[in-house]
């Protein structure tokens, strides 16, 4: 876009959650415009392994935490947002290979333990349509005692996107992509979006960017990034049933066959899990060889692997998710976040919510996700991860991870320390160095390289930069600081560098 535009909403990310709302909106008949900083699809939706699935915290946790009558809520959640993917697919005539697909929960010993016997006691009370099956059936190995969870889904996310953003289009909505949002401030009873390009006023804002870019603390204390890893191996046609599998573990695993492609004499089985807090792991690319040893041990008739990917899920420490308006903003600013590894159901229950709170109707889901709602529960996690929020800044007194950039590998990035000033080096294929301060500009915390994504990740609040410093994942708004470097810094002089003028 270039200079000014207007409409009733102005929807922030073009993923699941920010097309799933423009679109409820446009049948709304609101005007729509969506902003996104890369494109359709080009954030954690992309990289989604795309289950539809009961929620990452169990129904008996949140039973605990936020009693029976909220459970019942979240499974009605969990329900209707299937069923709404569902049936937008059916009005759009969407190819994307939806599928109502059974998934079954099981534990790595293979034994009937208490989390199922918890599990289905309370989605028995809840009426849930799930059952006790002595082993997943139709699998090469023996699962041991599970839960058969009926009728969830699964489907091709990049290609629903597509759907929706020309059935979007089609309705009258406008898509920016290459259009990073900046700022957000308030114009009298509307809103102003900034970008690089120009501005859009708006009547209402939904900030749907996987985690808030408009906001510093409050929903980040709240929450923590996590990335989760994925390989898909080839596997023959048909030799496999069409399940969702997840498991109990910890680490946890968690599976779907998927379609190769027209013609393909192969399908695709997709095994994800292998956590952990982003830009708090050295040897992320390790984490791919856990899953595709711990795969092949029970599919042996996985075959290559065609592809491997990571992505970032935001945590919230109660267990769930964050939709509706936000506590720091105007009552025109609404969020959808901390999706929990369910982003697909999560994000298109916030559409939902937040598509009824702009239209100004009455939706029960609202207190129960309210992204203001009190912290009392989830407390001991909140206390965990702040502490180790805190923790990580010590690394500005720690050492470097090299001595000198010559140590540096082409296509590889290290911290490197220059005096009091800790710098993000990375050496590019063609021997070439670029260096930039190693400080997140959203509060401070200290990058850290990411071998796997080649990407500096922030351990704080999940922010991550492109070896050039350039912003790929929020809270941060504004690229890594660049910096010079001088000296012999292709040997093993130390080199020296002077901090430049930050750039947006």
């Amino acid at each position: 876009m270039t200079g000014k535009d207007s409409a009733d909403v102005c929807v922030i990310g073009a993923g699941i959650a920010g097309l799933t709302t423009a679109y409820m909106l446009l049948r709304e008949g609101k005007s729509v415009v969506v902003l996104d900083a890369s494109g359709v699809g080009a954030g954690e939706t992309g990289r989604t392994s795309a289950h539809f699935f009961p929620p990452d915290e169990r129904f008996f946790e949140i039973e605990r935490s936020f009693g029976s009558d909220k459970a019942a809520l979240v499974a009605d959640t969990y329900r209707k947002a299937t069923d709404c993917v569902e049936a937008i697919i059916r009005t759009e005539r969407i190819a994307c290979e939806f599928e109502r697909v059974d998934g079954y929960l099981f534990t790595p010993d293979g034994a009937w333990n208490d989390i199922l016997e918890r599990e289905y006691a309370i989605t028995t009370r809840l009426g849930l349509n799930v059952r006790r099956f002595e082993r997943v059936p139709g699998l090469h190995f023996d699962t041991g005692p599970c839960l058969r969870f009926a009728r969830q889904g699964q489907f091709h996310p990049l290609k629903y996107l597509d759907g929706l953003a020309r059935a979007i289009e089609r309705l009258g909505g406008r898509i920016y992509d290459n259009t990073r949002a900046l700022d957000l401030r308030a114009e009298q009873a509307r809103q102003l979006v900034t970008t690089a390009h120009g501005q859009v006023d708006a009547a209402a804002v939904v900030v749907a960017t996987n985690t808030p870019f408009n906001e510093r603390t409050a929903l980040h204390a709240r929450q923590a990034g996590y990335r989760s890893y994925v390989v898909a191996l080839r596997v023959p046609k048909d030799a496999l049933p069409r399940v969702l599998l997840w498991d109990t573990g910890e680490p946890y695993y968690y599976v779907r066959l998927a379609s190769a492609g027209s013609g393909a004499d192969h399908e695709l089985l997709i095994v994800g899990g292998q956590d952990h807090k982003s830009g708090q792991d050295a040897h992320a690319r390790q984490r791919y060889d856990e899953i595709e040893a711990w795969t092949r041990q029970r599919f042996p008739i996985a075959g290559a692997v065609a592809y491997r990917w990571s992505g970032e899920v935001m945590e919230p420490s109660d267990g769930l998710a964050f939709l509706g308006r936000n506590r720091l903003d105007r009552e025109n600013v609404y969020v959808i976040t901390g999706d929990s590894g369910n982003g697909m159901t999560h994000c298109t229950a916030g559409a939902i919510l937040v598509t009824d709170l702009i239209v100004g109707r009455t939706n029960v889901w609202t207190e129960l996700y309210s992204p203001s709602r009190k912290a009392l529960h989830g407390l001991g996690d909140f206390i965990t991860e702040q502490a180790n929020t805190l923790a990580q800044y010590t690394d500005w007194l720690r050492g470097a991870d090299v001595e000198s950039a010559g140590q540096i590998a082409r296509g590889e990035g290290a911290l490197l320390r220059d005096g009091g000033r800790l710098l993000a080096v990375y050496r590019g294929d063609d021997g070439g160095l670029q260096a930039v301060s190693a400080a997140c500009t959203h509060l401070g915390c200290a990058v850290h390289w990411n071998a796997g994504d080649k990407s500096w990740d922030c351990p704080c609040h999940g922010s991550r930069f492109a070896p050039d410093g350039e912003v790929l994942h929020g809270p941060a708004r504004r690229a890594l600081a660049a910096a010079t470097l001088e000296g012999d810094v292709g040997g093993g002089a130390h080199p020296a560098a002077q901090e430049e003028r930050r750039t947006d």
